[in-house]
């Protein structure tokens, strides 16, 4: 028969273990990088939506994960090395990317630790991955579309501003996904009666003389693919679109509430709780090696109502009805 006093020793014991083993317990260091700056209130959204999935898998910020952050290297190469550079000699269990060339830069400085990507639009063509189904290597993630979503957008440019006859393509001719987006869309746009003119995008300056060069024409319209400068300088983009009056159709929701027109596109928060997912299974022993690059389930149509009413556009009943979300 076990004393009172010995009992309640054990028992004082045993209400340890739990903190003793939460003590013990290895801290996973989880590296993150981004073309966005870090004053950016939506990429703040998504990593917080990733923090917090990752906080429903079990994975608390503080206790067993903690995450380094490296923002803004859109388009400046030095910029993009020296962050991969430094997430790599942290000694990370993993890093999540977006960006190609984020994820470049990471491939270049190590092929052994794990990769997570977002908003790789043809992973396989920039040679991240062997395969979608296989990807081999370190290297896995989510890709938001293929190249064939460039001919939706077009479709609904054309859709809410009918007049249109040229049309602007803002891309990065640095990276795969930059010409591959606008051979898409070119592809369809003769049958549409859209003339197309491709924008290279690299900086600020650049954007905004283009812009201005190509609204001198008549019917013009804008399509903005994704890279990592445009979603840098969206704010921008918009505020140009709406000073010349160009109608323009983009890839994300966070476009739209940043004044732009309209988008179709993945829902940027699922996108980051998905990746969570990924994080969780390999911080748990998975390899990227054997992860099937993910793709969106659902797209989502975004409208700002009060930026048609500024370019005085009426928008078509039928493109209404089928948006998933209406700012006005």
């Amino acid at each position: 028969m076990i004393g009172r006093r010995k009992f309640i020793t054990m028992l004082g014991g045993a209400s340890a273990w739990p903190l003793a083993a939460r003590a013990q317990e290895r801290v996973r260091r989880i590296g993150i990088v981004t073309s966005v700056l870090e004053t950016d209130a939506d990429a703040q959204s998504r990593y917080a939506a990733l923090r917090q999935a990752l906080q429903q898998l079990s994975w608390t910020e503080g206790r067993n994960i903690q995450f380094d952050y490296r923002f803004g290297s859109a388009g400046d190469g030095d910029v993009v090395r020296r962050h991969a550079q430094e997430l790599v000699a942290l000694a990370p269990d993993l890093v999540v990317a977006s960006g190609s060339q984020n994820v470049a830069a990471l491939q270049q400085v190590s092929r052994t630790v794990p990769i997570v990507f977002l908003g790789i639009v043809d992973p396989v063509g920039a040679g991240f991955v062997a395969s979608l189904a296989r990807p081999g290597g370190n290297t896995t993630g989510l890709t938001p579309f293929e190249y064939g979503m460039g001919v939706k957008w077009l479709e609904l440019l054309k859709q809410i501003a009918p007049g249109m006859t040229q049309a602007a393509v803002l891309r990065d001719p640095s990276i795969t996904a930059g010409v591959g987006q606008f051979a898409a869309i070119q592809s369809v746009a003769p049958l549409l009666g859209v003339e197309l003119r491709p924008v290279d995008v690299r900086d600020a300056g650049e954007i905004e003389r283009a812009v201005a060069e190509f609204a001198l024409r008549s019917h013009g319209g804008l399509i903005v693919t994704l890279t990592g400068l445009t979603i840098r300088h969206r704010d921008l983009i918009s505020t140009l679109a709406a000073r010349h009056r160009l109608p323009a159709v983009y890839s994300y929701r966070y476009f739209v509430t940043s004044g732009g027109l309209i988008s179709y596109g993945p829902n940027p928060i699922e996108e980051y709780r998905q990746a969570a997912i990924y994080v969780d299974r390999i911080l748990k022993g998975e390899k990227p090696a054997d992860l099937p690059v993910q793709a969106p389930t659902k797209y989502e149509t975004v409208i700002n109502l009060k930026t048609a009413k500024a370019l005085g556009i009426e928008v078509p009943t039928s493109i209404l009805l089928r948006a998933d979300e209406v700012i006005e």
